[in-house]
């Protein structure tokens, strides 16, 4: 791993994340979980305070150690006790069938077999649990979705693996989970980067 990667990244990727914009959907996301939940890439843990009295515990999943030091700060802050795993998406080291929601915040595009992944999410879920989503990713203009394409090979390289052009429904509907609510919203910015995926899925 790079310099760039190990001390560098993390660091432009929670300021990138603390943008007041996206505050709204991560308390819209966030307020919705219940019973013992699984956050899927923790990151440097800005969704932790927004967890609220329905949620009784949260395990927090991310494979940088350098993003987990900057979330035990947030852990200190949060209503709910946590627990921080060092660990891949690919390979969650939970129970069959012990969590009762699944969150995922602009995690999916990062993440290198998100098939994989989201076959352990649906895995560690009880039945009847939830995913709970909100993503950027691939837009439905085929002309900003064509240069999504162009650009993505450009953009992993500088934003530790992201991929700009994921369409996160068919990823969640094709690995195991039936959507329940699908909305999309648009961000201010480059259209390439934008557009936002947000809703609820369960297992099949």
């Amino acid at each position: 791993m790079s310099v760039y990667q190990r001390h560098v990244l993390p660091r432009l990727l929670h300021l990138a994340m603390r943008q007041e914009a996206l505050l709204p959907f991560r308390r819209r996301v966030i307020g919705a979980a219940e019973g013992r939940v699984l956050e899927v890439g923790i990151g440097s843990g800005l969704n932790l305070p927004l967890y609220g009295p329905a949620t009784r515990s949260v395990i927090g999943l991310d494979p940088s150690p350098e993003l987990l030091r900057m979330a035990r700060e947030q852990a200190a802050a949060a209503l709910v006790p946590i627990e921080l795993l060092e660990a891949s998406a690919e390979a969650v080291p939970l129970d069959d069938a012990s969590i009762d929601t699944v969150i995922t915040t602009w995690t999916l595009c990062t993440i290198p077999d998100a098939h994989r992944a989201l076959g352990e999410m649906r895995r560690v879920l009880k039945p009847g649990g939830a995913l709970l989503f909100v993503e950027h990713g691939r837009a439905p203009e085929p002309v900003v979705a064509r240069w999504q394409d162009r650009l993505d090979p450009l953009w992993q390289g500088v934003a530790g693996g992201c991929h700009l052009n994921r369409k996160i429904d068919d990823l969640i509907s094709r690995n195991g989970f039936r959507l329940d609510t699908l909305t999309h919203a648009r961000l201010p910015g480059p259209r390439t980067h934008t557009f936002l995926y947000e809703g609820r899925a369960r297992p099949k």
